[in-house]
């Protein structure tokens, strides 16, 4: 759903992210953008932003690895929403923003200019940004720039005031004089534009600087010096703007949005948590109330975890589903899986790969899933791996199992019944059958489908009885 930005009879809304760079200061060979916070690329949370205005386009400037920051950009956006420009030399911010004047000069939009590496700043934020862009003076200012205050501006471009309190133009820290560092009003990088005479004065920018490049940061000041009205939009939350330069400031920020992830968990969910400081837990997970986190846990992706549940210390979930009352024990790894309701995993086990326990399954220790579907009431409780298998209710899988599933060229399946026991250190080589009721017997090799109420033994597994049928029971 996007967020109304009421603009009366003002023009729509563009947004133009900028996101060519790759960040020196990171000491990385990927790009800034893509590098992640909470699970999620730099760039993702910007798009997410910028979708919640609803604005006719959103335009993303790519450079540096431009084809993994569009394929990041289109996993968080739909393709009709998106237009991506290049900029082929990194110029500066006024060289990004004029590689996309094809797309946009002449238009009568209002561009709302963000950076791909400034990613908590909340659309509320930036709807109020456009309100007051749109109402300065009652006819709506040629530019708005977006400031706040900072015990340490150090690094920033200050925001120069006039003697009425009106802009004048952004200074560079590079280029700032001692008098105009002692500012502590900063620009966040972050403007909204009249589209067509952001483009008009842009060419008038000149690369006569520190750095040789072409700042976005001097078309304010240009267009104020034009006679136009540039507005200033004070935000008081600094925090929101805090872009990221370096390892450390994302470390920071990785910090700030799991508080507040916990937080919310324990104050609106009701889940409780041993240790809130140990835990990682992704902001899109859903966790149930009186579910209670051990230290150490790792909550992942958009993974829902029910009521009551219980996840013991140093397990991981990745984009899985746990059941009201389940237990994970742990040191435990799910990843893509389902756990359905009372439900017990581990210690130390490894469900992976649309691996699904229904209802009162068990899972025990060094026991890993992959691609298999445990039934309703049957246990795998120890030493075992089950790959591409399907496995009925209430049968019991013995320690040391495996399904060899995998021929060297081809993955085969391999089904097991209800109410079968399967012997410990069974191998079952697929494709293969083991009907209901079935029983191996202790190392048993079955390379053979064996027949519904028969014991098998031996190498290969062979039927030493038939039992009287009553696999239908139920018992």
């Amino acid at each position: 759903m996007g967020m109304s930005v009421s603009q009366g009879e003002h023009t729509p809304l563009d947004v133009l992210i900028l996101a060519a760079g790759l960040g020196t200061r990171m000491r990385s060979s990927i790009a800034k953008v893509l590098h992640q916070l909470d699970g999620r690329p730099l760039i993702n949370h910007v798009c997410r932003t910028a979708a919640a205005l609803a604005p006719q386009k959103i335009y993303v400037v790519v450079g540096h690895q431009g084809e993994d920051v569009q394929s990041a950009v289109l996993s968080e956006l739909y393709e009709e929403q998106v237009e991506f420009v290049w900029q082929h030399k990194q110029l500066g911010t006024g060289d990004a923003v004029n590689a996309a004047r094809e797309l946009l000069q002449g238009s009568e939009s209002t561009l709302l200019v963000l950076s791909g590496d400034v990613p908590m700043v909340r659309p509320e934020t930036l709807a109020a940004l456009i309100q007051h862009h749109h109402a300065h003076r009652g006819r709506g200012a040629a530019c708005t720039v977006l400031t706040v205050k900072l015990k340490d501006p150090s690094g920033y471009g200050r925001v120069v005031r006039g003697d009425e309190g009106l802009f004048e133009r952004i200074v560079e820290q590079k280029d700032a004089t001692d008098d105009e560092r002692s500012i502590d009003e900063i620009n966040a990088g972050i403007y909204c534009f009249q589209t067509e005479k952001l483009f008009a004065t842009l060419s008038k920018v000149q690369n006569e600087n520190a750095q040789g490049e072409y700042y976005l940061t001097d078309v304010p000041g240009l267009l104020k010096a034009e006679g136009e009205d540039v507005a200033i939009y004070k935000h008081g939350e600094s925090r929101e703007i805090e872009g990221v330069n370096n390892r450390v400031q994302l470390a920071d920020l990785e910090r700030i949005v799991n508080r507040a992830t916990i937080s919310k968990m324990m104050l609106d969910y009701g889940v409780s948590f041993i240790d809130s400081k140990n835990c990682r837990i992704s902001s899109e997970a859903r966790i149930g109330r009186d579910t209670i986190i051990h230290p150490g846990v790792t909550i992942e992706g958009k993974s829902e975890i029910g009521d009551g549940c219980e996840i013991r210390a140093g397990t991981r979930i990745t984009d899985s589903k746990i059941g009201y009352g389940s237990t994970i024990l742990d040191n435990c790894l799910v990843i893509n899986a389902e756990v359905g309701r009372n439900c017990t995993v581990g210690p130390m086990a490894h469900l992976r790969g649309h691996a699904v326990m229904a209802e009162n399954a068990k899972v025990g220790n060094f026991v890993e899933l992959k691609n298999t579907k445990l039934g309703a009431g049957s246990k795998a409780s120890h030493l075992t791996y089950l790959g591409d298998a399907t496995i009925g209710e209430k049968t019991n899988i013995g320690a040391g199992t495996i399904t060899c599933n995998y021929d060297g060229k081809n993955k085969h399946p391999t089904e097991i019944g209800n109410n079968v026991k399967i012997g410990s250190d069974t191998m079952l080589v697929a494709p293969v059958k083991v009907g209901d009721g079935a029983v191996t017997a202790a190392g048993s090799v079955v390379i053979e489908d064996v027949p519904a109420d028969s014991l098998v033994a031996g190498v290969p597994a062979k039927v030493k009885k038939k039992f009287e049928s009553d696999s239908g029971s139920g018992s």
